[in-house]
């Protein structure tokens, strides 16, 4: 039984958006994603629209400032601090016009933070080291991102009047487990973390985000081995990933899929390019890219995509070719996996490989518009699939 908080055949995205027009962004978002939207990331405007300087300004009680290294640990709020609350503040206001112009709320949004690892692996305490290697600071900003979520996720749901899933993205887990993040100053390495404390201190904020949400929990990670099992034992609900990138594993990582899986834990699986390919997966390319983002998807692009939810998967621009091409490796993982492929519909969502704040607009919208034509192939495969 589905008891995920999104249909069967759903689609997302991963977080990250081009350009710098956040109410450009949250419509299209909820225009081409409609059964799980998420919050669109905009790094492209500059300091504090990453990763890491949004989920650093959502801390209670801990700010930052810009050094030439990266983000470190400020004693009071400065200018670089103010700077990311604004831009999440417009982020919000732009997502709440955009719902409020649709009439009716999605049934759900995903936000996304940076989880505990990446995010004190990539912070450097005031003397220079990165947080992660220091015990206290450790628990003190898994605390701090703990109660912020929370009071992010309650935000959210009081501004959209609709339920909230939080994704967790690690990116950096697997390279904290090696011991191979470099020194702030690029001469060192960070000590290893073992298993059982990355496991523990990413299930307390999973716990967290549980708690405010009442939902599943997503943790996204886009390294070449994402740490299955670990992710599972702390608690995500569902693991988001690059299925490309599987070409290169071994039996045991495929395994650890294959166990997780079988446990119930949901699979976002990210198959659509997320930068534009040096092919168009598309039998009319000139069509698929065209300069004119409207033109593309036949729509106003400052109003979103108004995407047709009903209309049949591949029927877009380069039609079943297309959808077949980027989809073949969801259906060859389940089948080498051992599974039923109905396990897609019930278990699986579609999402490109990564966030697109690589590409070029009119590939972030031919993305979209793929990958919800994948999520409804999921659950109900094209005659001859």
């Amino acid at each position: 039984m589905n008891t995920a908080p999104w249909p069967p055949g759903t689609a997302t995205g991963i977080g990250s958006l081009p350009g710098t027009d956040p109410v450009e962004a949250a419509a299209t978002v909820l225009g081409e994603l409609p059964d799980l939207p998420h919050l669109p990331e905009l790094p492209a405007r500059g300091l504090g629209a990453d990763i890491l300087g949004r989920t650093a300004a959502l801390l209670v009680d801990l700010a930052f400032e810009l050094v030439p290294s990266g983000y470190r640990v400020a004693a009071r709020p400065g200018l670089d601090y103010r700077r990311s609350t604004d831009l999440i503040r417009r982020d919000l206001d732009a997502i709440e016009e955009a719902v409020e112009r649709l009439g009716t709320p999605p049934p759900v949004v995903k936000v996304q933070l940076a989880g505990p690892w990446t995010l004190t692996s990539g912070l450097e305490l005031p003397r220079g080291h990165r947080v992660l290697t220091d015990y206290g600071a450790l628990r003190e900003f898994t605390e701090s991102l703990s109660e912020g979520l929370s009071r992010h996720v309650a935000e959210v749901r009081r501004r959209l009047g609709t339920e909230v899933v939080v994704q967790l993205d690690e990116p950096s887990l697997p390279t904290v487990l090696a011991g191979a993040v470099p020194t702030p100053s690029g001469y060192g390495t960070v000590r290893a973390v073992a298993e059982p404390e990355a496991r523990d201190v990413l299930s307390a904020v999973i716990d967290a985000a549980k708690k405010a949400t009442g939902q599943p929990v997503v943790v996204h990670c886009c390294a070449p081995k994402p740490p299955f099992g670990l992710l599972a034992a702390a608690g995500a609900g569902a693991i988001a990933f690059d299925v490309p990138l599987l070409g290169k594993v071994g039996a045991a990582t495929l395994d650890a899929i294959g166990e997780v899986w079988d446990a119930g834990t949901v699979l976002f699986l990210g198959v659509v390019p997320s930068t534009d390919p040096g092919r168009v997966p598309s039998t009319d390319p000139g069509r698929a890219l065209s300069a004119d983002p409207g033109r593309a998807s036949g729509t106003d692009p400052g109003r979103g995509s108004g995407a047709d939810p009903r209309r049949a998967p591949g029927s877009g621009p380069g039609g079943l070719a297309a959808l077949r091409e980027v989809a073949t490796p969801a259906f060859r993982l389940a089948d080498q996996l051992g599974f039923n492929r109905s396990v897609l519909a019930e278990r699986a969502v579609a999402t490109p490989t990564c966030g697109l704040a690589g590409a070029s607009e009119p590939w972030a919208r031919r993305a979209m518009s793929l990958v919800r034509d994948v999520g409804k192939a999921f659950a109900e495969p094209p005659e001859g699939w």
